[in-house]
């Protein structure tokens, strides 16, 4: 419910910011978000969850892509990738710190309603500071747009959708690259405990090996996303996209700690050379006046790659085993880095 509301909200705030401004935008998903802590503080079943995950996928749709953007407004041509890899590691780490508290909260008081009060604190500063701090950055957009070279000023949201999904060869590259490197992360967080597990870990080594993948991609990313802006984005998406499948073969391989462990730091550190690489190579793709629509296009995409991944893999676990499932995500992984290779161009600016 979460994965595909926010996948789909994605592409609806991509839109929504080229048409009405990135602050509207960003104030109304906090909004929405109000709801959510007291549905889960007061649910009675299980279908009140869902229904609160609904709340939250729209919400992280509208403010994790219009944040997205804004950055990108502000960041100009020649820092887009450092300001995609800040980005992304300031949230993981807070999504991490918040993990701790409310874990502490509930070990402490009860599992519900105390820890979710964190969540109504989070909500509400976040819209404060959204309407009292965040100023709008369309402007900025428009006044590149004024100086930009090439490309069309003007498209229709279904050319829009056309060319980031399968017209323009770079930006429907990257499309389908997030997409799949996200559907390798569902198949991580579905099968891969279940993998370890099957190998006589305790639930200690099993938390332990879940952590060092978002680890190591979240702080991985306050390099890689830098270095795309001095290197290029082609070269660093296929070889992370490579790694990540070598990452993946790797924990399919090894029958202990220390292997799944070394396949875990593979997969992180191959998803963080291409997480915010992508985003900076729409940034450098789409003309400024559309940039917003083809965010929202693409984030629609690669989240939608989460419950691709997730249903993939578990029908292919459960028709053939664990193994072909993960070999089979490994190599659309390593597939997905060749199409870039072969249809990309390098789309940063000299």
């Amino acid at each position: 419910m979460f994965g595909v509301s926010k996948a789909l909200t994605n592409y609806l705030a991509g839109r929504l910011s080229d048409r009405v401004g990135r602050k509207a935008v960003l104030v109304g998903g906090w909004v929405v978000a109000l709801p959510f802590p007291f549905l889960l503080m007061w649910a009675p079943s299980w279908g009140w969850v869902l229904f609160a995950n609904l709340f939250l996928g729209v919400s992280q749709g509208l403010t994790w892509s219009t944040t997205v953007v804004m950055k990108i407004d502000l960041a100009g041509p020649a820092q887009r990738g450092l300001a995609m890899g800040l980005n992304e590691f300031a949230g993981y780490l807070a999504v991490a710190l918040s993990a701790l508290l409310t874990g502490a909260i509930a070990e402490s008081t009860h599992l519900r309603p105390e820890p979710f009060w964190l969540g109504v604190v989070f909500i509400g500063l976040g819209l404060l500071a959204s309407i009292l701090f965040v100023r709008e950055t369309h402007h900025h957009a428009a006044h590149e747009a004024r100086g930009h070279i090439g490309g069309e000023a003007v498209l229709s949201q279904r050319a829009v959708f056309a060319r980031a999904t399968w017209a323009d060869p770079n930006l429907s590259a990257v499309s389908q690259a997030g997409l799949v490197n996200n559907l390798n992360d569902g198949m991580a967080w579905g099968l891969f405990p279940l993998i370890y597990a099957g190998a006589g870990l305790d639930l200690a080594a099993i938390g332990a090996l879940a952590a060092i993948y978002p680890a190591v991609w979240g702080r991985a990313q306050l390099v890689t996303g830098g270095l795309s802006d001095r290197m290029g984005r082609k070269g660093l998406i296929v070889a992370g996209m490579w790694v990540q499948a070598v990452g993946i073969g790797v924990v399919v391989r090894s029958h202990g700690f220390a292997g799944f462990a070394n396949g875990n730091v593979l997969l992180g550190l191959g998803t963080a050379m291409v997480y915010p690489t992508l985003l900076a190579a729409i940034g450098d793709v789409a003309h400024p006046s559309w940039r917003a629509s083809a965010v929202g296009v693409y984030r629609l995409w690669r989240d939608l790659g989460y419950a691709v991944g997730a249903l993939l893999a578990g029908l292919v676990a459960d028709a053939f085993g664990l193994d072909p499932a993960v070999w089979l995500v490994a190599a659309l992984t390593f597939a997905a880095g060749v199409v870039v290779w072969v249809r990309m161009n390098e789309p940063r600016p000299p």
